[in-house]
C-alpha cells in the first residue's frame, strides 16, 4: 500500500494579480522549488516536498524506458512553465514530455506556445486539493494527455475539446494501463528505483513479445 503523509505541500494563494504582476512572481521565484499556477488573476504558489518531487520523477523515468523500448522519439520539457497571456493563464507540468509533436521542438530552446504546440504529455502529482483547477488550465493550453497521481490512485486523461474524460488506457501508449505503472509505484515503496526501472523495463519488452 502507498503511504502517504499528512501533508506534502504548502501553499500560498493570491488574488487581483495581472498577468504583469504573474510573470514578476516567475521572475523573482526563478529556479526555486515553487510550482506556480495563474488562471484569470489568482496565483496558487506551492512548495514541492520530497515524496512529491519523487513520484513524479519516477513515473517520468517509465516514460522515457518506454520511448527507449519503443523506439519513440521525445523530448522531455520537465517543469517549464506554460502560459498564454491572451487565455490569462499559465502553469508548470509535474513533468511533460513532447512526442507526437517531438519534430516541431527539435533545437528549440524557448517554446512559445502562440507559435509552439503545447506538450503531449503532462504528468500532474495531486496529493493535496489544489486551489485552481489544474486540469481546465492544462485544457485551455491544449496539453492532449495527462497521467494525473494523487498518492493512492493513477489515472490516465486524454482532452475533449475543453475538458478531460477519463481512459483505461493511455492514448500515447495503448499498451499501458494505470494498474501496470500503479503496481511499479508500489514497488518503489519497498526498494530503491534503479530496481524499480529495471523490472519496468523487463515489464515492458514481455508486452512486445
Amino acid at each position: 500500500m502507498i503511504s502517504t503523509p499528512a501533508a506534502i505541500t504548502e501553499r500560498l494563494t493570491l488574488y487581483d494579480i495581472s498577468w504583469e504582476g504573474y510573470e514578476t512572481l516567475l521572475n523573482v521565484l526563478g529556479d526555486r522549488p515553487v510550482r506556480t499556477t495563474y488562471s484569470q488573476g489568482v496565483v496558487e504558489l506551492m512548495i514541492l516536498f520530497y515524496q512529491h518531487e519523487r513520484y513524479k520523477k519516477l513515473l517520468a523515468r517509465c516514460v522515457e524506458t518506454l520511448t527507449e523500448e519503443l523506439d519513440i522519439p521525445i523530448a522531455g520539457g520537465g517543469s517549464t512553465t506554460f502560459k498564454r497571456q491572451d487565455l490569462e493563464r499559465g502553469l508548470e507540468p509535474d513533468e511533460c514530455f513532447y512526442i507526437e509533436h517531438e519534430p516541431a521542438v527539435r533545437g528549440k530552446q524557448a517554446i512559445d506556445l502562440a507559435h509552439d504546440p503545447p506538450p503531449d504529455l503532462a504528468i500532474e502529482i495531486d496529493m493535496t486539493s489544489s486551489s485552481l483547477n489544474r486540469m481546465a488550465i492544462y485544457a485551455a493550453l491544449g496539453i492532449p494527455e495527462i497521467w494525473r497521481f494523487d498518492g493512492t490512485t493513477l489515472e490516465f486523461f486524454k482532452r475533449q475539446d475543453d475538458h478531460y474524460e477519463r481512459l483505461t488506457r493511455s492514448a500515447t501508449f495503448p499498451m499501458i494501463q494505470p494498474s501496470d505503472l500503479t503496481q511499479f509505484i508500489t514497488l518503489a515503496e519497498t526498494t530503491n528505483d534503479t530496481t524499480v526501472i529495471r523490472q519496468f523495463r523487463s515489464w515492458v519488452r514481455q508486452q512486445m513479445q
